[in-house]
Formats: structure tokens, sequence, C-alpha cells
């Protein structure tokens, strides 16, 4: 899906949920059921869109359509589920902070060897979704001690499922505290790096790393900086930060 051109995987999203719901109501599960089915299956196919409105394009497509061709009379309350559903993978301070982004899976090649950390260094991703950017890190980093930190409590879980061997864990990241690890992964959106900045140097000690993939610290002075052929660059910032000329 991530290859195809848009609107290509809304369509096949759609009507996969539609199937979805199909045989469920064949099975005999009952229109509530059947539509929180199809519609659960709307939102997991929406983690792979690239931005927001592609991912409510993708997930409120099925609810949409079943709702305009009038297959279903349910009272409007139950209308709410496929919301209640979004707002569970997406919560509302996730809209504030970074998308859903993947890392992609060689997306921090080199960075082992140009930011080296000691075996069990503890290693942070902050927003860590379904886990690609754990295992990222652990790519670059195999024996470190790798944690993640999301929001969304059903992505913490996929996340857990998908690292067993990293410590995951629900929490806000601008609350958690950073210190004690030696280094901390995001990627963020351009407006919240200021935020992350001030976050590090309050907490970070001397000599951790704050690495950013894709968006560069506003006012920071890069310690090292991937910029090959790489999908995203990565940036990476060494306490004390120093400020940029």
């Amino acid at each position: 899906m991530l290859r195809m051109a848009w609107p290509l995987p809304a369509l096949l999203v759609w009507a996969a949920a539609w199937v979805v719901y199909t045989l469920a109501m064949q099975a005999g599960l009952g229109p509530v059921a059947a539509l929180l089915l199809a519609c659960a299956l709307g939102v997991a196919g929406s983690l792979l869109a690239p931005n927001w409105w592609r991912r409510l394009i993708v997930a409120g497509g099925f609810p949409l359509s079943l709702a305009a061709s009038g297959a279903l009379t349910l009272a409007p309350a139950y209308w709410l589920l496929p919301l209640a559903l979004l707002l569970l993978i997406y919560p509302l301070n996730a809209w504030r902070d970074a998308p859903l982004f993947p890392t992609p899976r060689d997306g921090l090649r080199g960075l082992g060897e140009r930011a080296p950390l000691p075996p069990g260094a503890r290693v942070l991703e902050a927003g860590c979704g379904v886990g690609d950017g754990l295992i990222a890190l652990r790519r670059v980093y195999p024996e470190a001690d790798l944690h993640g930190l999301e929001w969304s409590w059903p992505l913490r879980w996929l996340c857990a499922l998908r690292c067993p061997w990293a410590r995951v864990r629900r929490g806000d990241i601008w609350r958690a505290d950073w210190s004690g690890y030696q280094m901390v992964y995001l990627f963020q959106r351009p407006e919240s790096m200021g935020k992350a900045v001030d976050k590090a140097r309050a907490e970070l000690a001397p000599g951790a790393w704050l690495v950013s993939l894709a968006f560069p610290a506003p006012g920071l002075r890069p310690d090292l900086s991937l910029l090959d052929d790489r999908q995203h660059p990565v940036w990476a910032y060494r306490v004390p930060f120093t400020v940029a000329d």
C-alpha cells in the first residue's frame, strides 16, 4: 500500500471494509458488531497512510459510505462508534504532536558508527508508534537498552507486541522524564522540535544525544548529520548543545 498511487490504497481499504461488514452480517454478528469490525479494519489500514488527511479519508470512507447507502439504520449514538475508535488510535494530543510516520527500517544506518554508545546504554524513542523506530534503533545499537514511549494505548500494545526486546510503556513524551537516557530519538514535526530541544536541554545529562529524523533542531548546530541518499536525513545533537552561528 505504501507504494501505491493515491487514492488506490483508500479504495482497497474501503472495499476490504465492505467485505468484512458483509461477511459479519451474513455470519449473524449483528449490525453494531459488523460496523465495529469493518471500521477497525479501516482504522488499521489508515496507519499506512502518509499524512493526517489521508488517514482520515482511509478510516472514514467506510462508515460514511455505509451511512450514505442507507443499508444500515442505527440510532444516532451508534454512529459515534467509528469516531470513538478513531480517537482511540489517534488520541487528541497526537494531533498536536507528530503524525504517525514510521521510521524507515534502514533510516538510522550509520548512526551507531558516528555516535557510538556503550553496551547497555539506555535509549528512548519518544513517540514510538507501532515500533518502527525501535526496530531501526536496534539495528544500529543491538546492545542498547531500548525504551519506547507512546500515548495511544492500542499503538503502545502493538509496539510492545512487535518489539518484545524493548521496554514499551504508555505515556506523554512531554511529561515523561528524559533524564537517565544516553540518547533520545524522535520523529517529530518541525513545529515541535523547539519544544524537544528545550526539554532535552533541561533534562539530558552532558554527553547524551538528541537525535531527530528528517527535521533539524531550530537554532542549534548539529554535532553530526547523515545526509546521503537516504529517505530522510538524520540530525544528532550532543549535550551541551552548540548554538548555530
